[in-house]
């Protein structure tokens, strides 16, 4: 039997959808409040790793529809974006689920977002709602909707994204922190990647200033991030800006003929500039807290903003389910998130400056041979995508 307070998640995507499924497990409901007319995630492709896969394919019971949809990656390849050299291996055949019990899988954002939707059921979610407002003084919290409609809640959990208007309405300000970088994105479809070595893998090519990032998602497409230095200052208003062929190959164009091959096989499209944000004192106020990039918005150089939202909506409603008083929950959902979601944003951000080192750069050499160590997954990824968040959230 469904039951538990009002609450009402801000924001359709990963984060709320995974977060609706896994209150439901608890017996709890919600809805969900998405502000476009229909479900459309922005962004081309997203990669799970096995912090986040474990639960899709275990207590949430979605592993059958997902892997049919999904790319499951064997292995991790670090290359010399010029010279295509292979610069460090890991993982392997079936190793990474050996090792985390959970697979690495690119996925194409509609795909997973249709899932998760169709699993969460329409009644439950609700378009063309535009959040405008948060009355929290009276004895519930009343939110309001730029089409004029209004819905009242115990508890609000903005999982809006990296732009959340629940995070600028608790601020009162927008804190974005432009990271430096800017990036390129697209999905290229295989009879484009004639020249590419071992298409099945997850692969970074770095040189000094820019690295490719790439991966294979259900439709045996690859999707990549093509992430290069500048501009700094970003020098526009938006977080996009339409840009020309020349200036997306300008840093890339005597890369490896398997990185321009596959740039160049999309139209550009826009530039992306890629932010983040500071932590937080608090992600709650009042009846209101926050989950995913609305809490703690990454670059992506770690792959890391859909699994660590997942991670966030399991906590929080397991936190949900096991205690009584809202406030001892979001307190106790947190405690158990803050450190480890800081330290992942830590690590993505600097994981930047570890791959665009200049060829003259003294830690070059130390560098290489921690991407060639078959030691790095113990000593630098183990710690993410081993993680349990259930296992990890109780008692923590």
């Amino acid at each position: 039997m469904v039951h538990g307070p009002r609450i009402a998640v801000i924001g359709a995507g990963i984060g709320g959808l995974t977060l609706a499924l896994a209150l439901r497990r608890h017996g709890i409901d919600c809805d969900i409040y998405e502000q476009t007319e229909e479900l459309r995630e922005v962004g081309a492709a997203v990669a799970l790793s096995a912090n986040s896969t474990r639960f899709f394919e275990g207590p949430l019971g979605l592993g059958a529809q997902l892997s049919a949809v999904w790319a499951e990656i064997p292995e991790l390849v670090f290359r010399d974006g010029r010279t295509g050299t292979v610069l460090g291996r890991h993982y392997g055949r079936d190793s990474y689920r050996r090792r985390y019990g959970a697979p690495y899988a690119g996925i194409h954002r509609a795909d997973l977002q249709a899932v998760l939707s169709g699993a969460v059921g329409p009644e439950r979610i609700h378009l063309s709602r535009r959040l405008v407002g948060i009355d929290d003084t009276g004895p519930e919290a009343l939110l309001t909707f730029a089409n004029g409609s209004t819905a009242a809640a115990d508890l609000v959990i903005g999982a809006d994204g990296a732009r959340s208007v629940v995070r600028r309405l608790l601020l009162g300000y927008d804190d974005a922190l432009y990271s430096g970088c800017s990036g390129f994105r697209g999905i290229v479809g295989p009879e484009h990647l004639a020249s590419l070595p071992d298409p099945a893998a997850i692969q970074f090519w770095t040189a000094p200033g820019g690295h490719l990032l790439h991966y294979p998602i259900g439709s045996g497409a690859h999707n990549f991030l093509l992430v290069e230095r500048g501009p700094a200052p970003w020098p526009h208003a938006a977080w996009t800006a339409p840009a020309t062929s020349a200036e997306r190959m300008a840093r890339f164009a005597d890369w490896h003929p398997a990185v321009v091959e596959m740039v160049t096989a999309t139209p550009v499209g826009d530039r992306w500039a890629l932010f983040h944000r500071p932590p937080l004192g608090s992600w709650n106020r009042g009846r209101i807290t926050l989950l995913g990039d609305a809490a703690h918005a990454l670059v992506p150089h770690h792959g890391q903003g859909a699994n660590q939202s997942i991670e966030d909506a399991i906590v929080l409603a397991d936190r949900l389910a096991r205690c009584s008083d809202l406030d001892d929950a979001r307190r106790e959902y947190e405690d158990a998130r803050r450190d480890r979601t800081r330290r992942v944003q830590f690590a993505s951000i600097t994981t930047a400056d570890v791959l665009h080192l200049p060829d003259e750069s003294p830690l070059l050499p130390a560098r290489n041979a921690r991407l060639a160590s078959a030691g790095l997954p113990e000593r630098h990824l183990d710690w993410i995508h081993g993680f349990a968040a259930d296992h990890a959230s109780v008692g923590a």
